[in-house]
């Protein structure tokens, strides 16, 4: 494959192959059926980002996260320890969630019922004439789920037993941790909900063959003779997940403005020996729903949550180093987040048109070019999924 540095040289049918060509089957991205075996399969057995360390400060911390697939209302706390723990955000005594607010410190969480107080730990404390309950305190601490941490990124697990985060990310857990991410102090973000299976969503934003159709505007830069759909320089696959190194336009049609933006942000990024690194032209996406941009200029994570068959909710965070230290590095920061805002808000249209035209049952197959390879991998890897769960438990 090539590098992102030479001349182009698009990715080749033959380093894809093992993915195969045949179509793939329309009816998973809209099944509610299928969405079921998947929410099961592989969102309730895989490590999901779920926020950053920097949203957890100090020991008392607390972040509250509602994850729509698996019914829950979890409180991500960073204990009196240090030590960052997740816990379903229920009451064992007769199941009131705890908390309401969406993020806040307390050194401890009290139930608003019959006032059951539990530690950061997790720990039952004390719970009012306990001793009509004929039962121990060490029995009743709030249910645990999995979480660890990865390049200042908390990841997640509702399996009983997931494997260690470090061996999940085959070997991207190091390539990550030499991201700003892992020294973000700070970031902006929004939130978006659309009328899209959580696989056309996450597809639209790891192919490009779109972005001379969609974005032929804000994308302008992005094209050149040599390279006209602005296609990866390489794809790279790592079990479950994969990674692209975007192309390097060598003649770039910059905006006066847009140079201006992206500028500052560059300055203020070098000021802080954010720029040099190793990964800075790739994208990471992690299996099964999670992106982050390497550059430190716009440097953005992405989750697409499911929410049903036809439903998802996109989570876009752009990571900051530090306050904001002159106008001219909070300019660059806006200009960044605006522009990624900008040019997301070109895709939405065309992704919940493509969801209606599937929910039609027009079609029984959709294709991916080679291009599209990172496309049929998610599918593949999501496909095999569910078929190793339909044959472990018969369903």
């Amino acid at each position: 494959m090539a590098d992102a540095d030479q001349m182009f040289e698009r990715v080749k049918d033959a380093d894809v192959a093992f993915l195969g060509t045949e179509p793939i089957p329309a009816a998973p991205y809209y099944d509610p059926d299928y969405y079921e075996l998947e929410r099961k399969a592989v969102f309730m057995r895989s490590w999901i980002e779920i926020g950053h360390v920097c949203e957890l400060p100090e020991p008392g911390s607390f972040i509250r996260r509602e994850i729509e697939f698996a019914k829950a209302s979890l409180l991500i706390v960073r204990s009196k320890d240090g030590v960052i723990r997740a816990f379903h955000n229920v009451c064992t005594h007769r199941g009131t969630q705890l908390v309401e607010e969406a993020q806040g410190k307390r050194s401890k969480f009290s139930c608003p019922y019959h006032m059951w107080t539990f530690g950061t730990d997790g720990a039952l404390l004390s719970a009012p004439d306990f001793a009509s309950f004929g039962i121990d305190k060490k029995d009743c601490a709030l249910k645990q789920v999995t979480a660890d941490v990865c390049a200042g990124l908390i990841f997640i697990n509702f399996a009983p037993d997931p494997p260690p985060l470090r061996d999940w990310l085959q070997g991207l857990a190091e390539q990550l941790e030499t991201l700003p991410v892992a020294q973000a102090t700070t970031f902006s973000e929004y939130v978006y909900d659309i009328d899209a299976n959580w696989k056309l969503t996450y597809d639209n934003f790891q192919e490009n063959y779109h972005l001379r159709f969609i974005h032929s505007r804000s994308g302008e830069a992005a094209f050149s003779a040599e390279n006209p759909f602005a296609y990866p320089a390489a794809f790279g696959f790592h079990g479950p997940h994969r990674t692209q190194t975007l192309y390097s336009n060598p003649d770039p049609a910059v905006k006066p403005f847009a140079a201006l933006g992206f500028g500052r942000g560059a300055v203020a990024a070098a000021k802080r020996n954010l720029v040099s690194g190793a990964h800075g032209r790739s994208y990471f996406a992690l299996f099964p729903n999670f992106f982050i941009l390497g550059t430190a200029v716009q440097h953005f994570s992405h989750v697409v949550y499911p929410v049903s068959a036809s439903k998802s909710r996109g989570v876009i965070r752009l990571y900051w180093v530090g306050d904001d230290a002159s106008a001219s590095e909070r300019f660059g920061r806006e200009y960044a987040m605006a522009t990624a805002r900008d040019i997301h808000a070109e895709d939405r249209s065309v992704i919940a048109a493509g969801q209606r035209g599937l929910e039609s049952g027009a079609l029984t197959h959709i294709h991916f070019q080679t291009q599209e390879a990172l496309c049929r991998h998610l599918f593949v890897s999501v496909d095999k999924a569910v078929a190793d769960y339909r044959a472990e438990t018969g369903q």
